[in-house]
């Protein structure tokens, strides 16, 4: 997740499915056995921090690789990066030859990552730039080489700029390839009058539903709004 400076604190949001020993049995029975063990070492390097949660979970992780993997993704774009799970994840899933265009403003998060990255043998796939994404989404717009010329994205970053990387993503994602947004369900609170959601969680919430609103009249792509982790909206542009 790209951090947002100046913000106020915010709580991990609640596991959506109701029943917690049942999300537990999914980790560890599909998920958990199949993670590959640099996935496990910086997960657990991130569950140590106070805002471990800003990172992927890896029940998402995991449809995120095979997504990955049924589109043969080679160039790819991540949008907001945290300690670099979904990073990893992408690095360890594309052709050795691929390459991942990964944006974030805070270095600091990703070189907690970094040392599990370069161990995995993987830094070399990755062109790591620490900004704010909108000026590097549109630095590539400027150069017609680069419309649909990406595979896969993914964004983990600020909510209320999601439709802002979309309308750029739909240019500089191929036809057929896919792109990816987490949180989409902001931990059950898109459903949930205002009132009862957390006031650190309102402003995120309310541009969540507008996006997923958006984002499902979108004639650019089919969609698939998926209940793993946090909530994912999967989109397949089709023009």
């Amino acid at each position: 997740m790209e951090h947002t400076a100046g913000s106020k604190m915010l709580l991990p949001n609640p596991v959506l499915l109701q029943d917690e020993e049942l999300y537990k049995y999914i980790l560890e029975t599909s998920v958990y056995p199949r993670e590959p063990e640099p996935l496990k070492e910086l997960r657990k390097a991130t569950a140590i921090l106070p805002n471990a949660f800003f990172g992927t979970a890896p029940d998402a992780g995991q449809l995120m690789a095979m997504l990955l993997k049924l589109v043969n993704a080679k160039k790819t774009i991540e949008v907001g990066v945290f300690t670099g799970y979904s990073l990893l994840l992408t690095a360890l899933t594309i052709p050795d030859d691929g390459k991942i265009m990964a944006i974030d403003r805070d270095r600091k998060t990703y070189e907690i990552g970094l040392p599990i990255i370069q161990k995995a043998g993987v830094e070399h796939k990755i062109d790591y730039l620490e900004s704010l994404a909108l000026p590097i989404l549109d630095n590539l717009l400027g150069e017609p080489k680069n419309k649909g010329d990406f595979d896969f994205a993914f964004v983990d970053a600020d909510k209320d700029n999601y439709w802002n990387y979309h309308e750029r993503l739909m240019k500089l994602v191929k036809i057929g390839g896919i792109v990816m947004y987490d949180n989409t369900l902001w931990g059950g609170a898109v459903a949930k009058s205002e009132d009862v959601v957390p006031e650190t969680k309102r402003k995120f919430r309310k541009a969540t539903i507008e996006f997923n609103k958006s984002v499902s009249a979108d004639p650019r792509v089919e969609i698939s709004h998926a209940s793993v982790g946090d909530g994912i909206i999967i989109c397949r542009r089709i023009c």
